[in-house]
């Protein structure tokens, strides 16, 4: 996939970038496509040493039980670890992150009302109602 845009539905095409680094395609070696997220080979091989630097764990101590859910990473410690001018320079990286799960969401959405899937069946879909998934995503005014 490097340096090759995914192209949307019946519009122009969609640069890519990792959704951990924010690094587009035409800075990495490989993309890989997950639903709405990408990640690059540089990030998997920073996962892999992560992973192997970590003791092993059976799954029921890494994932939880079925009626205690697997604990959410926790960002490092505000205080003690990441300075001011470090959090800043993170906020637009996470803006970015963001901004393109939000357009990968819109070409899925097209995806369904291209299928005929009622703005109803998206809604439910996203725990929203019929309005709000085509007030969000339609396009129309």
């Amino acid at each position: 996939m490097k340096g090759t845009p995914v192209a949307a539905t019946s519009a122009a095409p969609v640069t890519v970038a990792c959704t951990f680094c924010n690094k587009p395609t035409a800075e990495v070696k490989k993309m890989i496509a997950g639903p709405g997220v990408f990640i690059c080979n540089e990030c998997v091989g920073l996962c892999m040493e992560i992973l192997a630097s970590q003791p092993e764990t059976t799954a029921s101590e890494s994932e939880g039980t079925a009626s205690e859910p697997a604990e959410m990473p926790k960002p490092p410690s505000w205080e003690e670890r990441v300075s001011d001018d470090d959090l800043l320079a993170t906020l637009p990286k996470i803006a970015a992150a963001s901004a393109s799960v939000e357009q990968q969401l819109g070409i899925w959405v097209r995806q369904a009302r291209s299928r005929g899937i009622t703005w109803t069946r998206i809604g439910a879909a996203m725990d929203m109602t019929r309005q709000s998934a085509w007030e969000r995503f339609s396009g129309e005014e």
